[in-house]
């Protein structure tokens, strides 16, 4: 059996206005036959539509032409078929309608409440294109996310698992419902530098914990995103003119880097381990901390502290707490590293 991983199945969705269509289409049916058994029966073409119309709409003026024994048979199947396909349609119609708007009131009620629950999770500012790409990897990392836009996106164009809240990210109470004060990171991706600012503000001022990665559209911006608290901003201009201009100097490391960093079925990856007060390793050197690690299994390929990397880290360089370690290696190692 092909193995499918953790690429996710489409779902299918019912065509609501299918049923109404399909109302439709038989009541342009009763009108055609109508109108053609009136003009067999001795009415021109208009007397003739203009007849079928007050029959199946039960309205019943007066009967146009010589009524006679085969006229009332026909208008009596008319009355039943026709009739009966405008009540379908027409309950199509409403219903439709009714359920859509009740079951999406409903689906979004269901969604609050879960965000309500939520801690810790990722919000992301903004669904254009770089939001997208950001809800796509965060969802596939297996992180709660909760996207605020503008726009009344369709629910089930969502990536499965991920909430939403429909609004203007500027506005400080669309900001409450998405759960900015139990957030862990904060993503905003929108268009607008100033915007983009503003929402920085607002969320560092609301949560002091808060890790806030800001999209910035112009160089100009980038030092005032730091002034209000934003911990990393980055431009989406300047990383694909780096990215491609690394293509064509090294084209293959560029290639390595991603599917080490993007490719979760991969053998080895990279990953940022934090020596917090619960690591045991924290004053041990690096030497001692990959003792017990098998060959080239692990790989400390830097170490960042104070703002700084220190690459290539000496054997004798003792971790810090507070030190934030790079590694490249397997799940395994690294998940023994994490709970060191």
């Amino acid at each position: 059996m092909p193995k499918v991983g953790r690429q996710r199945i489409r779902r299918v969705r019912r065509d609501p206005w299918l049923r109404f269509r399909v109302g439709i289409g038989f009541l342009g049916l009763v009108l055609v036959v109508g109108t053609t058994g009136y003009m067999l029966l001795g009415l021109d073409a208009f007397d003739a539509a203009y007849q079928t119309v007050i029959t199946v709409s039960t309205v019943g003026y007066r009967e146009l032409g010589i009524v006679d024994r085969t006229y009332e048979v026909f208008t009596i199947f008319l009355i039943l078929f026709g009739t009966g396909t405008v009540l379908y349609t027409l309950g199509v119609l409403l219903e439709t309608l009714f359920e859509g708007q009740l079951d999406d009131l409903f689906q979004r009620q269901r969604m609050q409440r879960r965000i309500d629950e939520l801690e810790g999770h990722v919000i992301v500012c903004g669904y254009g294109q770089v939001g997208r790409s950001i809800v796509a990897e965060m969802h596939r990392a297996g992180k709660d996310v909760v996207i605020v836009d503008r726009q009344n996106l369709e629910l089930d164009e969502l990536p499965e698992g991920v909430e939403l809240v429909t609004g203007e990210a500027t506005d400080d109470e669309i900001l409450e419902l998405a759960g900015l004060r139990r957030a862990g990171t904060l993503v905003v991706a929108l268009d607008s530098d100033a915007d983009t600012l503003y929402v920085s503000l607002t969320a560092r001022t609301e949560n002091d914990d808060l890790f806030i990665i800001a999209r910035a559209n112009s160089a100009g911006v980038v030092e005032k995103l730091g002034r209000v608290g934003v911990d990393r901003v980055v431009n989406p201009h300047e990383i694909g003119g780096s990215r491609m201009a690394a293509m064509v100097l090294q084209p293959d490391v560029t290639d390595f880097l991603d599917v080490v960093m993007h490719d979760l079925e991969l053998e080895v990856r990279m990953a940022e381990i934090p020596a917090t007060e619960r690591s045991g390793y924290v004053g041990t050197s690096v030497a001692e901390l990959l003792a017990g690690d098998e060959p080239s299994a692990t790989t400390l390929v830097a170490v960042r502290r104070n703002g700084q990397f220190i690459t290539n880290p000496p054997r004798e360089l003792e971790i810090e707490l507070g030190d934030i370690l790079i590694v490249l290696g397997t799940d395994d190692h690294i998940r023994s590293l994490i709970d060191n």
